[in-house]
């Protein structure tokens, strides 16, 4: 059962601690990246600098991860791995937070807190507009920050939870269809996207087994193609299908409105809302880890 020791540890220590105040490793790894990229983003052959950006930063952690688990219990450095990794009680306190604020009807402070979680412009949110970005994120980072992390150690310890982690961070950081990441950014990008296909739709049907599943499977079916990234939308088209909400639609991205597609089916979300999507993802984290843990025995008896 050691699988379920390192995904249990992982999680009790997220769940206990939270994300380090100080020196958190991720942290790091960003400066390092910022430091990298604006020395190799600059010049011809931007798509093979990317590249080999991305080596660079990735691939030294991955080893040491690896290294770590022939010296120490694979279990224990997995399980610390994917504390590092996780951030299910980070993504608590933030949409926590912004629930209540609404509640107590302090808009401003909502707003601010919104812009912690979403890079929209939120000056002129109203409460339905907050409460509709901030369970599109908890959605999509459910999977992001959560999910992805415990399949890739699942799959690969902690080398594969320390890789995911670090592409995904990368991704946030240069995974922008812009002028300046356009070209350096897509071997990010399109790593994150193959790294996220199978944690994403085991994410999406997650869940949709845990609210209303006809109509959220529905809504991946039908809905999700339209959205531009190939795996938030899944996550969020059954997420909001399952939660009976509608998500999506305009949105003011740099002072322009970017119309998006709709996702999921019913009424627009209120602040209330926010801790039923909370609870979404709590139920699917207990999920997996049961499921796992069930697994595993399964396969310990056979």
């Amino acid at each position: 059962m050691t699988l379920s020791l390192s995904l249990l540890l992982g999680v009790l220590l997220d769940r206990l601690l939270g994300e380090p105040r100080r020196w958190h490793p991720l942290v790091g790894f960003g400066r390092c990246a910022d430091a990298l990229e604006r020395r190799l983003n600059r010049g011809g052959g931007r798509l093979a600098r990317g590249a080999l950006g991305w080596l660079l930063l990735v691939m030294p952690p991955t080893l040491a991860a690896l290294a770590l688990t022939q010296a120490l219990p694979g279990w224990l450095v997995a399980g610390v791995a994917l504390y590092f990794a996780l951030g299910a009680r980070a993504l608590h306190e933030h949409g926590g937070a912004v629930a209540a604020a609404l509640a107590q009807g302090d808009l401003a402070r909502a707003r601010t807190l919104t812009g912690y979680l979403v890079s929209r412009e939120t000056d002129a949110m109203q409460e339905t507009d907050a409460a509709r970005a901030t369970t599109e994120s908890l959605l999509e980072n459910g999977n992001d920050a959560i999910f992805g992390a415990l399949f890739w150690c699942a799959v690969a310890g902690a080398p594969g939870v320390i890789a995911f982690r670090l592409a995904n961070t990368l991704d946030a950081m240069w995974g922008y269809r812009n002028a300046r990441f356009n070209h350096f950014g897509r071997v990010a990008a399109r790593i994150d996207d193959l790294l996220n296909y199978l944690p994403a739709r085991l994410t999406a049907l997650s869940y949709a087994l845990l609210g209303h599943t006809r109509q959220a499977l529905a809504c991946w079916r039908a809905q999700a193609p339209r959205w531009d990234s190939p795996n938030a939308g899944p996550v969020m088209a059954a997420g909001a299908g399952s939660l009976g909400l509608r998500l999506g639609g305009a949105a003011v991205y740099e002072g322009a409105t970017e119309t998006r597609a709709e996702l999921g089916a019913g009424r627009a979300p209120h602040g209330a809302d926010i801790a039923r999507a909370l609870a979404l993802v709590s139920r699917s984290l207990w999920l997996w880890l049961a499921l796992i843990a069930c697994g595993e025995a399964l396969v310990l008896v056979v």
